[in-house]
């Protein structure tokens, strides 16, 4: 039997021992859970259009005051497109921060994922904006024009941001802010138009596709301002080729065309990938979101234009063609169907003849024998002697050691 020692000792002893073992729980977490844990993975670049990232500031402007908004300060990003190439970029998502080194990609308008109303406003201002402020127009050409003494770049670019975020977010500068800031902005409210989106410097979409070998995979639209884009194809499995609509093997595409991917018959699983290059520009205007695999960044608008050679790769899976059934022969008019045996008729079976008494199993009931009322009482016979055979044992066992404890 268990006993409970109640005493003070006791308790202090049990006590000692949970403190101890908590500690060498504890410890064990720090020694193996945490350092355990995986890094956070490096988000991938893009692949189906144009890559970018975010790398430093060009410009730092004012902290602007907005009436419904936090205040915010202005900064002109600096957006890498290539090697050595970048293009200037403003900030159309006012009320998402922008993440260190992100990783951008092209995108149309329609396509725009931050806070704000960008897309569904009235884009082609913003794109006026661009067109016609800071810095496409140096900061003493825009003063002249727009009837302003003394605007330096840092209120030229601050006074471009605010009236970006007007459209984008709906944001409107409060009174407590710089003069010349307030005079641009509203100068740039006042004369802005829409005005027709850029074409894309390369994308192809959709970035992926699958299906069966023997047919072709996806349809995929290539949208580019590049007098052409060259494709190469890598794959390990022997015969696959790019192909146009018409059904010819391919290796340069241009703007606005389709390509599919066609894999032999005979080809086992695989996937392939299909990489489009071209010599492009990244034109004014174009939308740069962040990219999915990695955390949320605000949304990017470029400010300028930039010469950049552009990459866009999809990827292609299949499976191999199913072997084919072979047909089943079409019976004749006067043939009946097969059926199982129990339920085949009899040969010439008459017209007044009635069917069957005995039921059918259901189709799930495994095969066999019937469990019939006879065989049920023999079932029943023997237990009731296994059971009185077992209770005879366990008497005569009783009764044995009864006997030798007498002894």
């Amino acid at each position: 039997m268990l006993t409970t020692d109640s005493s003070p000792r006791a308790r202090r002893g049990v006590r000692r021992a949970l403190t101890s073992f908590a500690s060498a729980a504890a410890a064990a977490t720090l020694a193996f859970g945490l350092s355990a844990a995986p890094a956070a993975a490096e988000p991938e670049a893009p692949s189906n259009s144009t890559q970018a990232q975010y790398t430093d500031n060009i410009l730092k402007g004012l902290n602007l005051e907005f009436e419904g908004h936090d205040p915010s300060r202005a900064y002109l990003f600096k957006l890498k497109i290539g090697e050595d190439a970048w293009v200037p970029a403003y900030c159309i998502d006012l009320d998402t921060r922008i993440l260190d080194k992100a990783y951008y990609q092209e995108g149309e308008w329609s396509e725009y994922p931050g806070e704000g109303v960008f897309a569904d406003s009235q884009p082609g201002k913003v794109l006026w904006i661009l067109q016609n402020s800071y810095p496409e127009v140096d900061s003493a050409t825009l003063g002249e024009e727009a009837g302003i003494d003394g605007l330096t770049d840092e209120q030229a670019m601050s006074a471009t941001q605010a009236a970006i975020w007007h459209f984008s977010n709906g944001a409107k500068l409060s009174k407590d802010n710089n003069a010349n800031v307030l005079a641009l902005y509203g100068y740039l409210l006042e004369k802005a138009e829409e005005v027709q989106q850029a074409p894309a410097s390369l994308t192809i979409t959709p970035d992926e596709a699958s299906g069966e070998a023997g047919n072709p995979i996806g349809e995929f639209t290539v949208a580019t301002n590049a007098d052409s884009v060259s494709l190469e194809l890598t794959t390990e499995t022997e015969g696959v080729q790019i192909l146009d609509i018409e059904a010819h093997e391919i290796n340069e595409i241009h703007d606005g065309q389709i390509f599919t991917v066609h894999v032999p018959e005979d080809a086992p699983d695989g996937e392939a990938t299909v990489t489009g290059t071209a010599q492009t520009v990244v034109q004014l205007g174009r939308l740069f979101k962040g990219v999915e695999d990695q955390e949320e960044t605000q949304t990017l608008i470029t400010a300028g234009a930039g010469e950049t050679e552009a990459t866009a790769e999809v990827t292609i899976t299949w499976t191999a063609k199913k072997p084919g059934e072979s047909p089943s022969p079409t019976p004749s008019v006067t043939e009946s169907p097969s059926l199982p045996p129990e339920e085949s008729p009899s040969p010439n079976p008459s017209e007044t003849e009635s069917p069957s008494p005995k039921p059918t199993p259901p189709a799930d009931d495994k095969p066999g024998l019937p469990v019939t009322g006879a065989a049920l009482g023999g079932l029943i016979a023997a237990a009731v002697v296994a059971v009185g055979g077992g209770g005879a044992a366990m008497f005569l066992a009783r009764k044995r050691r009864s006997g030798a404890d007498d002894v």
